[in-house]
């Protein structure tokens, strides 16, 4: 064969070959991209919180005459929201509201007072027909078994905080259960605590403590187990007198 004449076959033999390593270079980011998205994409598993779940808050008392009033245990009702679980790392987050007109005062027991003292809570502190829900926020949490802390974001009253906790966490098989404490200044929000009696002389005192009982569900579903448990009861907000009355004579 002379120099510089090629057979007929060897050209497209040649073109193949080209089309087939493009064809195969071609390939590779994308299958690399696609695998690696796949590994970055994080397994996580949604819990809706129970509407069940105890959040309460406990006040104390200030002013002059402040031993004259009542600590008072406070439940927010139909607590709403969902965790996102996402193990192995802080990408966990959590998400509550509560309608501020499902506050209700507990103790002392169901009397003149306390529904005075709820009607006013609601209307003088809270100005509920202005700000009708509390918000709960958390990012990036570490969320897994055991005590844990975070910054958790409370808006009340139209004004947001970042608030540190300490919760208590269970992971079981297809739920999640948190505990745990955090307080508050109630004029670090804006509002003005509680005063009445003669004088304004009974006062609740400006640091509140909340204390939460929170159960979310993997399906979904939910059966208000935490509303058969005493709100009275959560750790942290325990009634002193209602304990005192639980210990035997």
């Amino acid at each position: 064969m002379e120099q510089g004449v090629h057979s007929p076959g060897m050209g497209s033999r040649r073109s193949l070959g080209v089309l087939l390593l493009l064809s195969i270079l071609s390939g590779v980011p994308h299958q690399a991209g696609t695998a690696q998205a796949r590994s970055a994409a994080p397994d996580s598993t949604v819990y809706t919180i129970d509407p069940g779940s105890r959040l309460v808050v406990k006040t104390g008392k200030a002013g002059l005459f402040g031993f004259a009033g009542h600590a008072h245990v406070i439940q927010a009702h139909a607590v709403r929201g969902e965790l996102v679980y996402r193990p192995g790392r802080a990408a966990s987050s959590l998400h509550l509201t509560v309608p501020t007109d499902s506050l209700e005062v507990l103790t002392p027991p169901d009397t003149e007072e306390v529904r005075k003292v709820t009607g006013s809570m609601r209307a003088d502190v809270l100005h509920v027909d202005r700000y009708p829900e509390m918000r709960f926020s958390a990012e990036s949490l570490d969320a897994r078994g055991g005590r844990i802390s975070f910054p958790l974001l409370v808006t009340m009253a139209g004004t947001t905080r970042r608030v540190p906790v300490t919760a208590q966490v269970t992971i079981g098989p297809d739920s999640i259960r948190a505990t745990g404490t955090f307080a508050v200044k109630q004029t670090d929000f804006g509002i003005e605590p509680y005063s009445g009696g003669p004088g304004g002389t009974v006062k609740v005192a400006d640091k509140v403590t909340l204390c939460f009982d929170l159960i979310g569900r993997a399906d979904g579903r939910t059966n208000g187990q935490a509303a058969r448990e005493d709100p009275r009861a959560v750790p942290g907000c325990e009634d002193v007198a209602q304990e005192k009355g639980k210990q035997p004579m």
